[in-house]
């Protein structure tokens, strides 16, 4: 299967699909928020991700222990008060779109229910992400699906059985472009827990492209993902970690995310292709593998002995598996010190 982005085919024929994700990184000003797009753009990024949602759409205004979070980056928050301090409004999303749609940078979101598709479908977002927390909302999956466009999902906490049961939901209700996201649902992820070989393995299970939606600290898993198979990268990115937004501990800088698209792509360069014929680059230096060279001035007629001919650099001789057939061969001219033997050299018709 492949999958279109505007245009922008995503498959291991191309280069990677790499998703900027901005997340809360906006800090609650729609003006950082487009100076994360222009950073984003300048970055080379292949698109820039929003977050759809209000804190009433996420959860309910509750004290309860149940509502609040316990460990992690965001450990003693209650659940309602991070997502009024991380959502991105509903009323910045027409405006943030058009921004980034002028400097013709891709942008889409995720949404986390169905209230938030509605506003994506009036923005004619080209595709729509399904974040890990969300995977198991199979009536949403069904709802994101229906609109027929190109569906992202990360993986982070699920089991083979719950990726199949969200696939599946998208196929029977419409969705014919599918990109799974390996993902580890830590903030940060430990790099040691990053199991990219995974990707692989859903690959080969569910025979769709694959990306990485990496939490890692710095850039490492990303870049070796792509010699895993990966087709697309999502990295959360922030202006400053210095901004200290909710997710800017496990965001990467500008120079960073500058990084990680080069040396991305040059890992993508790097892994050719799997059929084994040797590229152009190496002709030049064919001429110094060995080959099969006289030692000995001779006369025509003579026979070739093993003091007469050496398998040396250069080469530009007959080809070191034919040594021991040579010995006994005349030849058919006089060869000198430093001529390389060929075949019109020899008398062929004579056994050694």
């Amino acid at each position: 299967m492949k999958i279109s982005i505007n245009g922008r085919e995503i498959s291991q024929e191309e280069p990677p699909y790499i998703i900027a994700e901005l997340s809360a990184n906006h800090n609650g000003s729609i003006e950082l928020a487009k100076k994360n797009i222009d950073a984003a753009k300048g970055c080379g990024v292949s698109a820039i991700k929003l977050q759809t949602y209000s804190a009433d759409t996420m959860t309910i205004n509750c004290n309860k222990k149940d509502f609040i979070v316990n460990g992690g980056p965001w450990s003693g928050s209650k659940l309602y008060d991070l997502y009024q301090i991380a959502g991105t409004p509903y009323e910045w999303h027409e405006e943030l779109f058009a921004y980034a749609q002028n400097q013709n940078l891709t942008i889409f979101s995720t949404p986390f229910d169905e209230s938030a598709v509605d506003l994506l479908e009036e923005l004619d977002a080209p595709a729509y992400k399904i974040a890990s927390f969300e995977l198991t909302d199979l009536p949403l999956i069904k709802y994101i699906a229906q609109t027929k466009k190109p569906i992202l999902m990360s993986t982070g906490m699920a089991t083979f059985s719950e990726i199949e049961e969200a696939i599946n939901t998208a196929y029977r209700h419409g969705c014919n472009q599918l990109l799974l996201f390996h993902c580890i649902s830590s903030y940060p992820a430990p790099i040691d827990q990053a199991n990219l070989l995974q990707i692989n393995k859903l690959k080969e299970q569910f025979s769709v492209p694959i990306g990485l939606s990496d939490h890692t600290i710095g850039d490492v898993a990303s870049i070796a993902s792509v010699a895993t198979g990966a087709v697309a990268i999502e990295k959360h990115f922030t202006l400053s970690r210095q901004n200290k937004g909710p997710d800017s501990e496990f965001s990467i800088e500008p120079s960073e995310m500058t990084n990680l698209v080069r040396r991305a792509n040059e890992a993508w360069k790097a892994m050719g292709s799997e059929l084994i014929v040797r590229p152009s680059s190496e002709d030049l230096n064919r001429a110094f593998r060995r080959s099969i060279y006289f030692v000995s001035d001779m006369k025509k007629g003579q026979k070739i002995s093993s003091k007469d001919i050496r398998r040396i650099r250069p080469g530009f001789g007959l080809e070191p598996k034919y040594f021991d057939e040579l010995i006994g061969k005349e030849v058919t001219e006089d060869v000198f010190y430093g001529d390389p033997v060929s075949w019109v050299k020899l008398d062929l018709n004579k056994e050694n």
